[in-house]
């Protein structure tokens, strides 16, 4: 008895949270739900599956998962294949220009593979924002890697085709279709009734809508129409991710249990321990360790998560662009009796810090812009979107993911090893890297019409990127065998250092900004190296006029 009634407040904590959850990410419709020890605690789902037809959102309404479906591809590998290394030949057939060792299998599941994401190499190929990117079109974009971005093994980062290889690797081993196979390995067994495997994202066939825009704006049918498969291809309602959580905790004492298997630990080849593995991301909240993912496309945004310890699992799917994995996060913490404390608001400061300035990573061509944002705090632009860091001392900054260190190199020994001068190391465990930003001066460029011409990339399938002069700003935009990008304006950080942004793109979170490092041969712009965290290191050379 006692048991039960301490049970109630915590219960009506989680249900009074699902209604604000509702209220703060306000848009068409949403689906969450609480289970713990197997059992659903709270569920509440709300709004319209589609507005136009005035569907309403229910927990048996279909829904897209996106990058959730990338566990489900590694559960039916794993409970398919003993010895998943039997797919690597039909790896190395989708990448028949590689010109080092493709990435093993396992490399693959983890986000370890040093491929360059096939959704923002499509951009420099001049995919439209809201254009058919179609299986031929993957297919040619993946067959066209030459090269790595790093070693597999010894780094991560989120690549979607490792889990379209891996789909795709299946396929051909066992003439199946990835439906068959997830139906076959997961569905079937996990009771998953209504889930099927949406490849192509212009429309549900139950009607359900993802949408675009803002409560101030209003709200609008998002147009997509990529085809996805073991990267981001299922479809699934909540009752279908409800019995996926109750398969988790019925087999949670079975060290070969599926997901045991799945969300074990994960190290790089180093032994340093990795972030992510078999689809899943590893993480802490409030102190507890969780395996989770979340999925996004245009109009759609979903995060599940579950803690293994306290057998608690938490899902939300929005059918709208707010965040779910912070409404994801606010449950989780209402399930423990706290309260997420506010973030505290930036106040201006006149005293520049050390870490502030342009920074260049030489190793990936990656930009580094830190700016004040508070008496104790600084902003890093360096990956999609900037991160926020504590000041720790006058010479360090650290959050989370990251630490930057300012060192004067002047104080270095003259015979020591290392650069010389200032220059900052950043550290990024779950990358597992060491890096190494060099200042860059904030000059203004010498004369912005040098840059003006067409450059080209082997790398690319002579991919072209054009710059042009209109009233003395420049833009920029991509072609090749998917299309002629848009123009984008150019934004300039330093003498022949510049940004070309993408803020949208085929897959819901974009490239974001990319960098463009000309290089120079006797005073002449001859090429530009272009990256984006996603896909760095790509060499354009200058065409003759």
């Amino acid at each position: 008895m006692h048991a039960q009634r301490s049970s109630r407040p915590r219960n009506g904590r989680i249900q009074a949270e699902m209604y604000a959850v509702a209220d703060r990410y306000p848009g068409p419709g949403g689906a969450v739900a609480v289970l713990h020890e197997g059992k659903v605690i709270a569920q509440h789902c709300w709004g319209y599956a589609s507005l136009e037809r005035r569907l309403p959102f229910t927990s048996s309404s279909l829904f897209r998962i996106c990058s959730i479906t990338k566990q489900f591809t590694c559960a039916t590998m794993l409970d398919r294949y003993t010895d998943p290394e039997i797919l690597a030949p039909y790896i190395r057939k989708r990448l028949p220009h590689l010109r080092s060792d493709p990435p093993t299998v396992t490399q693959l599941a983890h986000n370890q593979s040093g491929l360059r994401d096939y959704w923002a190499v499509a951009m420099l190929h001049g995919a439209a924002i809201e254009g058919t990117f179609s299986p031929t079109d993957s297919e040619r974009v993946i067959a066209g890697t030459h090269s790595l971005q790093f070693i597999p093994g010894t780094s991560y980062s989120y690549v979607n085709q490792n889990f379209r290889l891996i789909s795709e690797a299946m396929e051909d081993e066992s003439g199946l279709s990835f439906a068959e196979l997830l139906q076959q390995h997961v569905f079937d067994k996990t009771d998953m009734k209504r889930a099927i495997l949406a490849a192509e994202t212009s429309a549900l066939p139950d009607g359900t809508t993802g949408y675009e825009g803002t409560q101030e704006g209003g709200y609008w049918p998002a147009r997509n129409h990529i085809y996805w498969t073991g990267d981001a291809g299922m479809a699934a309602s909540l009752d279908d991710m409800i019995s996926w959580e109750q398969f988790i905790d019925q087999q949670r004492d079975d060290p070969d249990g599926l997901y045991n298997r799945m969300s074990r630990p994960v190290q790089f080849d180093n032994g340093h321990k990795a972030p992510y593995g078999f689809g899943l991301q590893h993480g802490k909240i409030a102190g507890h360790e969780i395996t989770a993912h979340g999925g996004a496309l245009r109009g759609w945004r979903s995060h599940r998560l579950h803690c293994a310890a306290l057998r608690l699992s938490v899902i939300v799917l929005f059918n709208h662009m707010s965040p779910a994995q912070q409404a994801a996060a606010s449950l989780f913490r209402a399930f423990l009796g706290e309260e997420e404390k506010p973030a505290s608001k930036p106040q201006p400061t006149n005293q520049p810090h050390a870490l502030e300035g342009l920074w260049l990573d030489e190793e990936t061509g990656l930009s580094a812009r830190i700016t004040a944002a508070g008496d104790d705090k600084l902003q890093l632009h360096y990956l999609m979107l900037p991160e926020t860091l504590d000041i720790i001392t006058p010479q360090l900054a650290e959050a989370g993911s990251v630490r930057i260190r300012h060192i004067q190199g002047e104080h270095m020994q003259a015979n020591a090893h290392g650069p010389s001068g200032p220059h900052i190391i950043m550290v990024r465990p779950g990358e597992n890297r060491h890096v190494l930003l060099r200042p860059y001066p904030a000059t203004p460029q010498p004369d912005p019409a040098e840059l003006v011409g067409t450059y080209e990339c082997d790398e690319l399938d002579k991919s072209r990127f054009v710059i042009t002069s209109q009233g003395g700003l420049l833009h920029g935009g991509f072609s090749g065998f998917l299309g002629t990008g848009r123009m984008e304006r150019l934004t300039s950080l330093g003498p022949d250092l510049w940004t070309f942004p993408c803020p949208r793109a085929l897959d819901h979170t974009p490239p974001g900004d990319w960098t463009l490092h000309f290089e120079r041969r006797n005073k002449h712009i001859h090429q530009v190296r272009i990256s984006c965290w996603l896909a760095r290191n790509l060499v354009y050379h200058r065409l003759a006029d």
